[in-house]
């Protein structure tokens, strides 16, 4: 807490910020309920992204697994765009996938497996998978890092700034009073004093 002056004008600051502090942290707990409740969302999303993966990969398997030679598939997919946008959560701007593009070549029917067609469909599936997953993480590290800074602020608020104000405020009040009181003993003995020598001349 640092040096407060016990004045009028002091009184009237620490009374505005306490007010303010108070007008401003039920904003700050709405901010902080809400990122809790998107930032909960988003690790469901995420958790349930990495099993699609998982099935996808398993999937991928039972294909390769049919034929004794490994099948490299890239040359008939890639990724040519991924299209993102922005949106905004609680005030924060985080990546929003709009597609995954793929550039997709038809294997040569007669050079590959028979499984290579669903191979690709499962290949692009586990692509896009992952994609959208490191999106969703993205997007769970900016909410997660603003929900800290918003835990912090309310914490400041709640535990430092309020009972601060308010005891500035009760300690400029009680000194205010002294002064007061003061001011009026010292006002009784002068007029006590005068009184006095009003009646001995």
């Amino acid at each position: 807490m640092g040096k407060i002056k016990n004045t009028k004008n002091e009184l009237k600051a620490q009374r505005d910020a306490l007010k303010r502090f108070k007008r401003y942290l039920p904003t700050l707990l709405l901010k902080k309920q809400q990122l809790q409740i998107e930032v909960r969302q988003l690790e469901f999303k995420i958790d349930a992204k990495k099993d699609e993966e998982r099935q996808a990969r398993k999937d991928l398997a039972v294909w390769v697994r049919l034929f004794s030679e490994p099948l490299d598939l890239s040359p008939w997919l890639s990724v040519s765009k991924i299209e993102r946008t922005s949106g905004n959560i609680a005030g924060v701007n985080i990546p929003v996938l709009q597609q995954v593009v793929f550039r997709r070549e038809t294997p040569d029917l007669y050079a590959t497996p028979a499984w290579v067609d669903e191979g690709l469909k499962t290949l692009e599936q586990l692509v896009r998978l992952r994609i959208e997953r490191r999106i969703l993480d993205e997007q769970l590290r900016l909410l997660a890092d603003e929900l800290r800074t918003t835990s912090q602020r309310v914490n400041l608020f709640e535990k430092v700034k309020i009972p601060e104000s308010a005891e500035n405020i009760r300690v400029i009040r009680i000194f205010l009073g002294d002064m007061d009181t003061a001011g009026v003993a010292r006002a009784k003995i002068a007029k006590g004093k005068s009184l006095d020598k009003g009646v001995a001349a």
